[in-house]
């Protein structure tokens, strides 16, 4: 005979019991108090590699490469390359030691690109580095000025200095390519793999004390300079394809290298073939021509810079932006341009 609910009571109630235990959990986390910091020196599917410094965390030990996890702790936060973090676990460095990263200190500066300029999820690509490196042949491959104008724009909204390395010398005349930048006051170095590596000591001169970013798309010889620059650095190069133009991708991952004398660290990246600047505020870019800023204050709001209502044109014709004014707001405009995708 069937029971009804009325018959029931709290002794007929089975509660299974917890495979985990009742202790209930906590939101404290450990204050790893004892873990050692180290500097991201490459990321590989979910493998990091960190160099830990010299007698840290109270230990004399040398300078080594650890192989280390994110802890679970860190939930989806992003790890790049330039990161500087915190070890705990095995940091000895042995071949089958494994650390944990438990902490990922504030970072000073982020290079970041999305997809393209309709994408707005952005992607960190390198952390805590100070200058820019857009490397660009002068030929085999042509330059694409347009890939050039969207790495100057990055670096202006990461407060990177910029700098512009053009390979392939012996190949071409860089004076037409110059003229056109020129108004951007960008410092260049013109390199040359003939006559033992024309223009790498000037190179040099750039990256020391300094932790440089080298971007350029597959075929410029970017991975050619920085074999170049750390001898040791072995990077794979390639070939420029005779039909297509274009190079193939040789890097496939970001790295930092030390430059031999120790004062300085290179970070080659993979080719690039598109720069996207959804993430970009144009207003940044602008602050980059404090010629031309002040002549802002006369635009309608919401204003483009790249219209005709701009005060821009009216200012620049007073001559009150000097003489280099209309080239000046010529490069504005065309990398106001390149965040827009309007010069694609």
């Amino acid at each position: 005979m069937s029971r009804r609910a009325s018959d029931y009571d709290e002794s007929d109630v089975r509660i299974r019991p917890s495979r985990r235990g009742s202790r209930p959990r906590s939101k404290d986390r450990p204050a790893h108090d004892d873990a050692v910091p180290g500097l991201v020196t490459a990321v590989d599917r979910g493998r990091y590699t960190v160099l830990v410094a010299k007698g840290v965390g109270g230990k004399r030990l040398p300078e080594r490469v650890v192989m280390a996890m994110k802890a679970r702790e860190l939930g989806r936060k992003g790890i790049v390359v330039g990161d500087n973090v915190d070890l705990v676990g095995d940091v000895g460095g042995g071949p089958d030691a494994l650390a944990r990263i438990v902490r990922v200190q504030p970072r000073t500066s982020v290079l970041r690109r999305t997809a393209d300029d309709t994408d707005p999820v952005e992607r960190v690509i390198v952390a805590n580095a100070d200058q820019l490196v857009i490397v660009t042949a002068l030929a085999n491959p042509e330059p694409r000025p347009r890939l050039i104008d969207r790495c100057l724009v990055a670096a202006y909204d990461a407060d990177l200095d910029p700098l512009l390395v053009l390979t392939k010398a012996d190949l071409a005349d860089r004076a037409p390519f110059l003229q056109t930048y020129a108004p951007l006051d960008v410092p260049h170095v013109v390199t040359s793999s003939e006559d033992d590596f024309l223009g790498l000591e000037q190179l040099l001169d750039h990256l020391e004390g300094r932790v440089s970013v080298f971007v350029g798309h597959s075929g410029v010889g970017k991975s050619t300079l920085v074999n170049a620059l750390v001898p040791d650095a072995n990077r794979a190069t390639g070939d420029v394809n005779d039909v297509t133009g274009r190079g193939r991708h040789t890097s496939t991952s970001a790295v930092a290298l030390r430059l031999p004398d120790g004062d300085g660290w290179v970070i080659d990246t993979p080719g690039v073939r598109s720069f996207g600047l959804a993430h970009v505020d144009l207003a940044r870019i602008i602050d980059h021509f404090p010629d031309l800023e002040p002549g802002t204050a006369g635009c309608p709001r919401g204003c483009t810079h790249d219209e005709p209502e701009c005060a821009l044109d009216e200012w620049v014709a007073s001559g009150q932006a000097g003489p280099a004014g209309p080239s000046r707001l010529e490069s504005l405009r065309r990398l106001l341009r390149a965040r827009s995708g309007e010069s694609d």
